[in-house]
């Protein structure tokens, strides 16, 4: 690996974690507030995130060598809303109707698994 590449490959790795540095700001939680017939709405969000980094060398001498890599990831959902009206603040949860529907499958099967065990128990 030539020290000009080293260079390039540094700087993308860094450039990468300034990304993910910027990406995961505070910003990105509560979003822009804005007001609806007298009410301030301001949204917010649950923000999860990472970013990588890399590099590389020869592995002998007389060998060339290489390498490289980076990452990032971003998951973001919104968890609610903060209503200010007359100077008091309300916390208004946001419904995860699919969220809702995982949890009601999961605790359907887990009840037709108990009934079957009791069932076949008293057979």
């Amino acid at each position: 690996m030539t020290n000009e590449s080293s260079e390039r490959s540094a700087s993308a790795v860094t450039d990468s974690l300034r990304g993910t540095r910027d990406a995961l700001t505070v910003r990105r939680v509560f979003g822009d507030a804005y007001e609806l017939d007298g009410i301030t709405v301001i949204p917010v969000a649950r923000v999860m995130g990472g970013g990588g980094g890399g590099g590389g060398e020869g592995t002998k001498a007389n060998e060339s060598g290489g390498g490289f890599g980076t990452g990032f990831g971003l998951r973001v959902h919104p968890i609610g809303v903060y209503q200010v009206r007359n100077g008091e603040v309300v916390w208004k949860p946001a419904v995860d109707a699919g969220r809702l529907a995982k949890g009601g499958q999961v605790l359907g099967g887990l009840a037709i698994v108990c009934a079957t065990l009791v069932f076949l128990r008293r057979r």
